[in-house]
């Protein structure tokens, strides 16, 4: 394990990386508007270059974390954010280079969507080779915080770089941003030797084969492994409904209500809420209760509670209590950095990042489907109600089988075969 000063300075630099890859993320929704008026889109083609980051992110989830495992997490994070950076750099110079616009953005997105995908496979199995147990939750609630930070930025600088030079300029602020990072990383935190990567563990890496010593069917059998896949599915796909649905919910329900003010407080809730979860979580484990225990508690807290503050969302008619709870749920979510996230790590070491990819593919298939059925219910229904209706129930059944099933104890370690 690195050193105390090194694995700060470490947890420093990923909390940046999370907050840019949310920067690079949120440009098009941030621009969607002044892009729809540029290039002449209507609904259905803004949708079509919205949607297509999702297909894009679900497709190396698995891969990543599988290449993470064999030749580090930190060489696959940075090979993609650096290619990540560049393609966020190059967006608008490239449309004013062609005319398919359209196609272009699509495929743009697509493409980002392939690149981001294989961050938090990365950062799972990164973490899970570097960091103590008992400081696993802190370190991955930190490191978490930055999809709020960089949600925030994004918003904030993003908003007035639209108003003042243009939808280019939050491409090129965002990409531009991202370069700098991962020219730092290199520089300060990475020896030369540790920057090689030879060819031949990039293509042990790229092979998923029986020489890679996977335990694929051993892992598979264990119910612990497909309680935490459940629940990181549920978890995953209310949260990019209540991401995709919140803002429209408030601009419908609340016409009058400032848009900063929804779009902004409860992602600032969430930063708080996040990192007291990991030094709660890792505190209790320090006292010396069960790390399973504190697992479940804090899932609990993350899938449980923060649903019924979602269901009472659908109930109000006070913008002001529907602020609060809506920053409830959204805050109370983030309790499950210290729950199942860290559970694949608790698991699974040897090839968390491949589990966590396994996870997160399923989440994000399934958050798309639930952004679908959340806007037909809505549609057909006419009520709010049956979207946080939608999101307590999947979230139910995550939390019912991971308190069932769930559990801590490393099954990568059979004498059947060989730990990584």
């Amino acid at each position: 394990y690195p050193c105390r000063p090194e694995s700060r300075i470490w947890t420093v630099m990923l909390l940046l990386g999370t907050c840019l890859l949310y920067c690079a993320r949120v440009t098009v929704p941030i621009c969607a508007v002044a892009l729809s008026t540029h290039f002449d889109w209507d609904k259905k083609q803004s949708g079509i270059v919205l949607s297509s980051f999702f297909w894009g992110y679900c497709l190396t989830q698995i891969i990543g974390g599988h290449i993470s495992d064999q030749i580090g997490g930190e060489k696959v994070l940075l090979l993609s954010a650096s290619a990540w950076g560049f393609l966020t750099v190059l967006t608008p110079l490239l449309t004013h280079i062609t005319s398919a616009h359209l196609v272009f953005m699509t495929s743009s997105r697509f493409l980002m969507g392939l690149l981001q995908g294989v961050y938090f496979p990365s950062l799972a199995s990164l973490l899970s080779q570097k960091v103590r147990e008992s400081e696993r939750a802190f370190t991955y609630s930190t490191v978490g915080t930055g999809s709020q930070f960089g949600t925030l930025v994004i918003g904030g600088a993003g908003s007035l770089l639209l108003d003042w030079y243009g939808w280019e300029s939050v491409f090129y602020f965002s990409g531009l941003l991202t370069l700098l990072w991962v020219y730092c990383t290199c520089k300060y935190l990475l020896s030369e030797r540790e920057l090689i990567i030879p060819i031949d563990y990039l293509m042990r890496g790229l092979s998923i084969s029986k020489q890679t010593k996977v335990p694929w069917k051993q892992l598979f059998k264990k119910a612990p492994i497909w309680a935490v896949i459940i629940a990181q599915l549920s978890t995953a796909s209310t949260f990019f409904t209540l991401l995709s649905w919140l803002p429209t919910f408030f601009k419908e329900t609340f016409p009058e209500s400032k848009g900063w003010v929804f779009n902004v407080v409860p992602w600032l809730v969430a930063i708080p809420t996040s990192l007291f979860s990991g030094f709660l979580s890792d505190h209790l484990i320090n006292q010396g209760y069960k790390t399973i225990t504190i697992r479940k508690f804090m899932q609990v807290i993350g899938s449980g509670i923060s649903s019924i503050f979602a269901l009472c969302l659908g109930q109000t008619s006070s913008f002001c209590k529907a602020i609060v709870f809506a920053s409830a749920s959204v805050g109370l979510q983030t309790f499950n950095h210290s729950g199942i996230s860290v559970n694949v790590q608790d698991l699974a070491p040897s090839c968390a990042g491949l589990l966590f990819g396994v996870g997160n593919t399923g989440g994000a298939l399934l958050g798309v489907i639930c952004v679908y059925l959340a806007g037909y219910l809505i549609e057909t229904t006419g009520s709010w109600i049956s979207v946080f209706n939608l999101v307590a129930a999947v979230n139910g059944i995550g939390l019912c089988a991971f308190l069932m099933f769930g559990a801590a104890q490393r099954v990568d370690t059979d004498s059947a075969y060989v730990d990584l």
